[in-house]
């Protein structure tokens, strides 16, 4: 959409009113007419005004959340700048995360993510099943630049933290529905109750039906459609006055159909037509198999040693599974199918020591991951194999991917003056990688000419035919990471800061690698094992982040805002893909491999302003704006220089957020409450899926307008609303796969965000 027509929706939007408010994790002492002062309780692991926090954060509250009937975690982005949060291509809860540049869109085995996300304090090492829905959320953080030194992993880009509810001391049942376009029903319920003075348990049960927002016209199934189940589970038992113990635990369950892509491009062989209707696809594989699921389960202790010591250990077991039919040319030949198998486990244990003192506070921690990532795949070029004389060509790949990391870091803040603060923090990490990658291919035996290519692995019969790569390497990197921080209070309400940071994500190895893709660098005429090492290997990504940022609080506390210049120096930049492999010299591609490669430098610079404005006790404003601009210093992929074309993936030039709240008096059923209308409307700029952009698949400028009108009773039981999402009915592209010279068909397929949709939700606490 073009800025013409996003000012236009945007003054539609203004007439009605104007945004949302971010709450946070606590809110105290407001003025009459002014916006709850925000407490920030874990973004430095203890209590601090967000404007002294010299930290880029966003915090969400729960309630918020509900209100305007933000139901999984992707939405939260929009309302933070310089964030992307998508859901994979191929995937229905696979997450896709950007901060500032830095993220992961392929969810390759063994490859950690830019971005660090969090449910309650345990970190999820896979992106898999990370699509969280928000039920029983207290508030949603999201923190920008390299974090390392306050708690959990490394992340170079960010970390984003789901928090749920801790136990209350009364009984409390919630429960909502909501029903809406293409036969939406949703239901939760959420519950707690104290057996004790000492001794509370609670729960929550969700369940997520809708129909798709188009068919596939091969399998007559439904496409883009959502069969979620989900469970949750807390004890909490107050040992002693000063000694906690929580216990809780989780299970989702995705039944989704099977999602595949738009065609972008005709059939090159079958002269397939580009269907009008983008969510509708002719994807179908003889494996239709789609189910995902993830448990975890987490034990935290807290003892509060005295007024200023507390201290915390975390342990957690996670794992996932997934299943999933892969059709990257989305027709119903085998062209370049791609069945795929990902296990996941983690275990993580965290330590904290947290101080705070009259002038001196901060954290001392260690953290231990132990983690196995797994994936086995085919990919079967069925039409290419029949035209090379081997029926059911099948290239497949399992990877193994052993991950054994340590750290311990430290974050303390000294109070120079009234005025001066000074924070220092260090994180000093050992990451080890051991991994397996075996390629074998398959063919289709002669005496079956039904047979679909499919290996045993995936439930189908074809034989072995060769094995091309198996390959075992491990590596270990250690690194420190320090950040600085200075800030100045210009006055109570008012307060300024600059922070040096680095940040580390550790190296490892391709999951989906060909060993005999390797080359010969020394020109000796032979391919080492050294050699083969170095093609599978890619080595650790470093940054280093300046920000300068400026918090205010003014008009009586009816005004916050937040600003924020930063820069980062990239080096070693990971780039994960994968391309297709001429591995004959006849100019055909006839296999599929990864490219993880280390591609070269990037400088990235940007601006953020998000704030919050209330202007009486009936309307209120915030906004979240975005700029960035990245660029790449050197780009090599293969020995290929694509320095003058590549370009940072999935962040917009310019992001903007604006949203307004109308509020005032209204009795409804015999009860005293409150009306709400909540417009908002997001714009985001022109967006390139890959590093190297991709005419079709790269998505222009768009923006979505939504609307919540939504009553509350005044004793806060009662809460109905009807949610309209994206009203103009825009059709952007989330993701998509770019292999145009492997297959026969010409396979550029793009994944769509969520059409038109409306919500009506009903809630009742008691």
């Amino acid at each position: 959409m073009q800025w013409s027509t996003s000012f236009a929706a945007l003054g539609v939007v203004l007439s009605g009113a104007l945004m949302l408010v971010p709450e946070s994790a606590e809110a105290q002492g407001a003025s009459e007419n002014g916006i709850e002062e925000i407490i920030v309780t874990s973004a430095r692991r203890r209590d601090e005004n967000l404007q002294e926090v010299p930290i880029s954060v966003s915090l969400f509250g729960g309630d918020e959340l509900d209100r305007v009937g933000i139901v999984d975690i992707v939405e939260v982005a929009r309302k933070s700048p310089n964030v992307t949060l998508e859901v994979s291509r191929g995937t229905n809860s696979t997450l896709s995360a950007f901060i500032r540049g830095a993220g992961q869109q392929d969810p390759v085995a063994g490859y950690e993510s830019g971005v660090g996300l969090y449910l309650d304090d345990v970190y999820f090492n896979r992106p898999h099943a990370a699509v969280l829905d928000l039920y029983d959320v207290e508030r949603i953080e999201v923190l920008r630049g390299p974090q390392g030194t306050l708690y959990g992993r490394n992340t170079i880009g960010g970390a984003i933290k789901y928090v749920t509810h801790t136990l209350g001391d009364q009984p409390y049942v919630k429960l909502r529905g909501s029903v809406g376009n293409y036969n939406q029903l949703d239901g939760l319920v959420i519950a707690s109750t104290p057996l004790s003075d000492s001794f509370r348990i609670g729960g929550a049960i969700a369940k997520y039906t809708r129909d798709g927002y188009g068919d596939n016209l091969t399998l007559g199934t439904e496409q883009y459609d959502k069969d979620v189940l989900g469970f949750r589970g807390t004890i909490e038992w107050d040992v002693t006055d000063a000694f906690l113990l929580r216990l809780s635990g989780d299970y989702t369950e995705d039944n989704s159909s099977p999602k595949f892509g738009h065609r972008l491009m005709e059939g090159a062989v079958s002269g397939a037509p580009i269907l009008k209707d983008v969510f509708d696809t002719r994807g179908a594989l003889a494996v239709p198999k789609q189910d995902v699921e993830s448990e975890g389960i987490s034990l935290l202790a807290q003892v509060d040693a005295s007024d200023e010591w507390t201290f915390k250990a975390i342990i957690a077991d996670r794992s996932d599974s997934t299943w999933s039919p892969i059709d990257f040319d989305s027709l119903p030949a085998a062209d370049l199918d791609v069945p795929v198998n990902y296990e996941n486990e983690q275990f993580s244990t965290e330590l904290q020591a947290v101080y705070t003192g009259e002038r001196l506070s901060g954290v001392l921690g260690y953290y231990y991951l132990d983690a196995n990532a797994f994936n086995e795949f085919d990919v079967v070029l069925g039409q290419l194999g029949a035209v090379l004389g081997l029926p059911g060509f099948n290239a497949n790949t399992y990877g193994d991917v052993d991950t054994n990391t340590w750290s311990i870091f430290a974050d303390f803040s000294y109070d120079l003056t009234d005025s001066w603060n000074i924070s220092f923090g260090g994180r000093y990490t050992s990451d080890e990688r051991v991994s397996r990658v075996w390629r074998r291919s398959f063919v289709c035996p002669m005496t079956d000419p039904g047979c679909s290519g499919i290996s045993p692995k995936f439930g189908g019969n074809a034989e072995l035919f060769a094995v091309t790569s198996d390959f075992n390497g491990s590596d270990e990197w250690t690194e420190f990471t320090p950040r600085v921080s200075i800030s100045w209070a210009v006055a109570d309400s008012s307060n300024l800061y600059l922070t040096y940071s680095e940040g580390f994500k550790g190296g490892g190895f391709d999951p989906r690698g060909q060993t005999s893709a390797a080359t010969d660098i020394n020109n000796d005429g032979t391919v080492s094992d050294d050699e083969i090492f170095e093609y599978m290997n890619f080595r650790p990504e470093t940054v280093e982040s300046y920000e300068l940022g400026w918090k205010t609080t003014a008009l009586d506390g009816r005004l916050f805002s937040a600003v924020a210049a930063f820069v980062m120096d990239y080096t070693d930049y990971q780039v994960p893909g994968s391309i297709g492999i001429d591995t004959t010299g006849d100019g055909i591609q006839d296999t599929f491999a990864g490219s993880t490669t280390n591609a070269g430098s990037a400088d990235i610079r940007g601006l953020e302003f998000e704030g919050s404005f209330r202007a009486n006790d009936h309307f209120s404003l915030s906004w979240a704006l975005g700029y960035f601009d990245g660029e790449f210093e050197d780009f090599f992929v293969n020995d290929d220089d694509f320095t003058d074309v590549a370009v940072i993936q999935n962040t917009p030039e310019y992001s903007a957020d604006l949203s307004a709240t109308i509020e005032w008096p209204l009795s409804l059923f015999g009860n005293s409450g409150a009306f709400f209308i909540i417009p908002s409307i997001n714009y985001q700029d022109d967006v390139s899926q890959f590093e190297i952009p991709s005419p079709l698949l790269d998505q222009e400028a768009y923006t979505l307008v939504d609307l919540s009108l939504v009553w509350e009773d005044d004793d806060g039981r009662w809460r109905i609303g009807i949610h309209g999402k994206n009203l103009t009915d825009e059709e952007y592209i989330v993701a998509g796969y770019d292999f145009p010279g492997l297959g026969l068909e010409g396979n550029v397929t793009g994944f769509y965000g969520p059409p038109m949709t409306v919500t009506a939700t009903a809630e009742y606490s008691f």
